[in-house]
């Protein structure tokens, strides 16, 4: 499975590959298609080496002993990247490798699942680079994009849609939903916006005055 295709580097999103549970191959071959620069975090290697992808960067702080010889002659050139800051998670270095490299997008993947306390730091902790780089995170069952203001994308009906505060979010309006907000209040752990839906085929708009939100497309 190889991710270089006929894409220019830095116009389209990188490809960003955590260490949580796999997604469908066949999500991440249509991720790969459009993404020529990957890159993989810690000891996800291994099982990314596995599946043939091409990896431009390994990226991590490398506690666990690493046979570095071994990656190097499975997948060359390749990229190794030693980040020991022990206050960061994998994923902010990745993303601040990407950020510090130019990158304007990155898709995310491999980043839900196994430990409940790595799925719910990873899909609250990027909202910290919402402003510095454009990310959606992707797993079999949801598409997750923090929002950075005034949104506004067509659905079908009936599409699911939550919208899921980090800390609290202030004024929150929305139109096309199912159960639309006006200006109101979402505090993570007291009240979201999750399981709504758009309400016919046509644009959803939401708007918000502050905060950090997260818009999730979520199906079974």
């Amino acid at each position: 499975m190889s991710s270089h295709h006929i894409v220019r580097e830095k116009q389209e999103p990188a490809l960003l590959i955590a260490n949580g549970e796999s997604c469908d191959p066949e999500l991440l071959g249509q991720l790969l298609e459009w993404s020529p620069f990957v890159v993989v975090l810690d000891n996800a290697i291994w099982r990314v080496l596995d599946l043939g992808i091409k990896v431009d960067a390994w990226l991590g702080d490398f506690d666990d002993a690493h046979d570095f010889e071994a990656v190097r002659a499975r997948q060359y050139p390749i990229e190794i990247v030693h980040t020991p800051d022990q206050n960061k998670t994998d994923l902010h270095k990745g993303l601040e490798f990407l950020i510090e490299r130019g990158f304007p997008a990155v898709n995310i993947v491999w980043a839900t699942g196994r430990r409940a306390d790595h799925t719910l730091a990873n899909m609250t902790d990027i909202v910290r680079y919402k402003d510095q780089i454009r990310m959606v995170m992707l797993d079999d069952y949801s598409k997750i994009t923090p929002l950075t203001g005034p949104f506004e994308k067509w659905f079908a009906k009936n599409t699911p849609i939550s919208l899921f505060p980090v800390g609290t979010v202030e004024g929150v309006q929305t139109e096309g939903l199912a159960y639309n907000l006006h200006d109101e209040s979402l505090t993570l752990g007291y009240r979201t916006s999750s399981s709504n839906a758009a309400a016919e085929d046509g644009f959803v708009r939401i708007r918000y005055r502050s905060g950090d939100l997260l818009l999730m497309e979520c199906w079974d």
